[in-house]
């Protein structure tokens, strides 16, 4: 992993993916949410412009930055009100890629990562199945050895990149007769393979224009070389995974939670009320005060974890708590800042409201606010 770079590089990067965001993104985002999808060009645009898995080694296509780089995306589509967008392209840089970069062989690392950084391709992970949430453990789908080969039966739902992704890293059972997290094994299916589906783009209250599909196994055939890691131990790559996936969630939020109070700040000191500004009233100006305050509380924390992954210590649990806190922050700042912007906020034409049902699901993806809870006590008081 790289860990040096100059601020100045940042801010530079940070301009320009500013511009690409105002440029191809903003004057068309409206649109995308009432399609409930991006057009399947927007991802090769977003690969053209070098916004893409920014942090894959060189030699598959990547420019081997910095994870900050990575970060600075997520920020930016974050705070300019395009959660969708951040939590599509967050699966495929900051989930998909590493899980490729960390675990897989060099014919899988050679064969998707370039075509992923170009955005040729698009990846997506499938864990959730309909009857296990956030439990891992819980999973059913299958993968039998035939032969040379091995036969996937089962389902997914809630995944991100759905509908568009050329390939799913899949998390399946290979050993029925174990229980728990033994037996568990990854898989990437080309998603032309003869027996995947997908079901439809499924209908949320937010985050409209991420494609959130079900998927579904039924007797698909891949090789042994499809297998991404060591057999059987899949549920080790993915706890090693988390914390990243967590982390990106994380940042995600917080440049949420500056984006929104900017929105506030500009709207309130020029919304008037009793002929004065709203920004005058005492409770404006100490609500604005207090939120203003935890997020920059909660940015000093994101940045300790940023670096900490940069150097290869950010632990679990330590990732679950800046998930936990960045993403229930999130949730009391746009509900307040909601609030300042009156029937306004309950508006679709403001992206307040918007901000609002986006934000929702960011207590819950990822890891739920109750699992991050349960694995900070563990951390505390062990088991």
């Amino acid at each position: 992993m790289n860990t040096q770079y100059d601020q100045s590089d940042v801010e530079l990067f940070r301009e320009n993916v500013k511009r690409f965001i105002a440029e191809e993104i903003s004057p068309h985002f409206e649109q995308w949410e009432k399609d409930k999808i991006i057009p399947r060009d927007i991802w090769n645009k977003i690969g053209d412009a070098g916004f893409l898995c920014v942090d894959t080694p060189e030699q598959y296509g990547g420019f081997g930055a910095h994870f900050i780089f990575s970060a600075t995306i997520e920020e930016e589509f974050s705070r300019a009100g395009c959660a969708s967008i951040a939590s599509n392209i967050s699966v495929h840089s900051d989930i998909v890629a590493p899980y490729l970069i960390n675990h897989g062989t060099e014919e899988q690392k050679n064969k998707y990562l370039p075509k992923m950084v170009s955005g040729e391709y698009v990846g997506a992970i499938a864990m959730t199945e309909p009857g296990a949430g956030s439990d891992l453990q819980g999973i059913r789908t299958t993968a039998k050895k035939d032969g040379e080969n091995y036969i996937i039966n089962g389902s997914k739902t809630f995944i991100t990149n759905g509908q568009h992704c050329d390939f799913v890293i899949t998390a399946t059972k290979t050993n029925t007769e174990v229980s728990g997290s033994k037996g568990t094994s990854l898989f990437i299916v080309d998603t032309n393979n003869t027996g995947f589906s997908r079901g439809r783009n499924l209908d949320k209250i937010g985050q409209h224009s991420a494609d959130t599909s079900e998927l579904f196994f039924e007797q698909v055939s891949v090789s042994s070389g499809a297998l991404l890691g060591q057999l059987d131990c899949g549920f080790a790559v993915l706890m090693n995974e988390l914390p990243r996936e967590r982390l990106i969630l994380s940042i995600g939020a917080i440049a949420a939670c500056e984006g929104i109070l900017d929105w506030t700040i500009e709207y309130t000191s020029e919304r008037k009320a009793f002929s004065q500004t709203i920004s005058s009233f005492q409770n404006t100006r100490f609500r604005v005060a207090e939120m203003t305050t935890e997020t920059r509380v909660n940015r000093s924390f994101v940045n300790e974890c940023i670096d900490l992954y940069s150097k290869g210590e950010l632990d679990t649990a330590t990732a679950s708590m800046a998930k936990l806190s960045t993403t229930e922050l999130q949730g009391r700042v746009v509900d307040g800042c909601l609030q300042l912007f009156g029937g306004y906020g309950y508006m679709v034409e403001y992206p307040i409201g918007r901000a609002f049902v986006d934000a929702r699901i960011q207590r819950i993806y990822g890891g739920t606010s109750e699992i991050m809870k349960e694995i900070v006590s563990r951390s505390i008081f062990g088991r």
